[in-house]
């Protein structure tokens, strides 16, 4: 008799790999952490204090002003990080530390992550 194996989804291994990484990045006051999370039609990504457990700033494509029509989901992700990090300069953030949610580093993450740079954030 074998063994059975049960099937890892693909968001339970996103899930996994996430959990994985928080045990090594944590946002605190004077570097918090910026999260992302992509849907299959939307990314959202925000700036969080872990050790008070709040989140500073945020931004996502489904805001009105970053929806552009026409734009591919990449273009949009861009202008995500671009809005996120002017958002955050005026809270007083210049330091982040990117937590990338479980997600390859290309693409719409990858995306805005260097719109956030453009736009200022170091990390």
């Amino acid at each position: 008799m074998g063994t059975r194996r049960r099937r890892v989804t693909s968001s339970a291994a996103r899930t996994r790999r996430h959990v994985r990484v928080r045990r090594k990045v944590s946002g605190t006051a004077e570097r918090p952490r910026l999260a992302v999370f992509r849907s299959n039609s939307h990314i959202y990504a925000q700036v969080i204090d872990d050790r008070a457990g709040r989140t500073i700033v945020a931004a996502s494509d489904l805001e009105a002003e970053l929806r552009t029509p026409g734009q591919n989901k990449t273009a949009r992700a861009q202008a995500v990080g671009e809005q996120l990090a002017r958002r955050a300069k005026e809270a007083g953030v210049n330091e982040v530390v990117f937590d990338r949610g479980g997600y390859r580093f290309h693409g719409r993450v990858k995306a805005l992550a260097e719109g956030a740079r453009e736009s200022g954030l170091a990390f």
